[in-house]
């Protein structure tokens, strides 16, 4: 029998990766995919009419079983394991509700931005806890009940866009399992280096979310912006001396090593690195996750994001006078005192500049 799966969250990762797991699972004896998410209008839009994926794998129409959050007390079968896929600051009161309903030997999988898994582990117990990084996946939900996939495929040019790890590296047959479905979507691999990976993700995150958001510029503007390029640069550097110094094996930062983009205060790493950015390819001028919260009214992740690298900074001894700057910045976004514009990219530089 196939699995009972719960996709906790159905934002634009959530509803892509359950649109695929749903679209194979018809073809797989008794695996079930049931969305549950807060908001209203998405969840009749995919109960009406299906979840419609366009983009770089779509376009299809996947028929799904979509529940409010208060649909939830209905639930007679207990889910084998759940997809946490909410926002990060919306993960701890997620993981407690979603908890009722999975089965007492079953597991939960972050799947989000940030460092939400040790949330998860305090909640459930790291024994039920699995970590799922997604690298460099472009996905959006601009409208209820339809999730556009940005840029290319990541396996047509050998990149594994997903990375899935127990929190102590060992080897499971559940990693393997969540690896088997994903990798249906795009390439997928069992990772020992969960932390490793994790950082270099929020590395990823940090050096481009919060720059799209405060600005509202998309990667191809962003990466013609020559202030722009700078601020990423030292985000990524100080991100990187960071994780660096709590001794993680930080893997590649946007295909080059963390100890490159930390040693960007060399002026000739920086001038590989700005040209780096500046020739990057992009096929869209896709607008990062936090940028698309900020578009629809909704608070950042920049406290969970920039803002873990600051306190992380804080607790090794390395200073991250970038990511102070962009954090303070995003909180006047967030409170409506600054209007996201290109103009911002100056406002951080000269905060840096004080």
């Amino acid at each position: 029998m196939g699995s009972n799966i719960a996709i906790m969250g159905a934002g634009a990762l959530g509803s892509y990766v359950g649109s695929f797991l749903a679209k194979d699972g018809l073809a797989r004896d008794g695996q079930q995919v049931t969305f549950i998410d807060m908001w209203p209008e998405h969840v009749e839009k995919m109960r009406a009419d299906g979840l419609h994926v366009t983009g770089s794998q779509g376009p299809f129409t996947v028929p799904v079983n979509a529940m409010h959050l208060t649909d939830a007390q209905a639930i007679k079968e207990k889910f084998d394991f759940a997809f946490i896929s909410v926002k990060s600051y919306d993960t701890e009161w997620a993981t407690h509700f979603i908890n009722r309903y999975v089965k007492p030997e079953g597991f939960f999988v972050s799947l989000q931005n940030c460092w939400n898994d040790t949330v998860i582990a305090d909640i459930v117990g790291a024994e039920r806890s699995v970590g799922c990084i997604a690298s460099h996946i472009e996905v959006a939900l601009w409208e209820p009940g339809h999730v556009e996939r940005g840029g290319a495929v990541g396996r047509d040019s050998g990149h594994y866009v997903f990375r899935v790890g127990e929190h102590d590296g060992s080897e499971s047959a559940r990693v393997n399992e969540v690896v088997g479905l994903l990798d249906l979507i795009d390439g997928a691999y069992a990772t020992d280096n969960l932390w490793g990976e994790r950082w270099a993700k929020l590395s990823q995150n940090s050096m481009g979310n919060a720059i799209s958001a405060s600005t509202a510029m998309g990667t191809l503007e962003l990466n013609n912006s020559q202030a722009s390029r700078e601020i990423g640069i030292h985000l990524a550097k100080e991100s990187a001396k960071v994780g660096l110094a709590m001794g993680l094996n930080v893997v590649e930062i946007n295909a080059t090593p963390a100890t490159k983009w930390a040693a960007a205060d060399q002026g000739d790493v920086y001038e590989e690195l700005d040209d780096l950015m500046a020739n990057r390819p992009s096929r869209t001028n896709w607008k990062a996750s936090m940028a698309q919260d900020v578009a629809k009214g909704r608070r950042s992740e920049v406290d969970f994001m920039n803002g873990l690298v600051a306190r992380k900074g804080v607790e090794v001894g390395v200073p991250t006078p970038y990511t102070d700057a962009i954090i303070k910045i995003m909180h006047g976004v967030d409170d409506g005192s600054i209007t996201p514009s290109a103009a911002v990219a100056d406002m951080i530089l000269a905060e840096v500049r004080r």
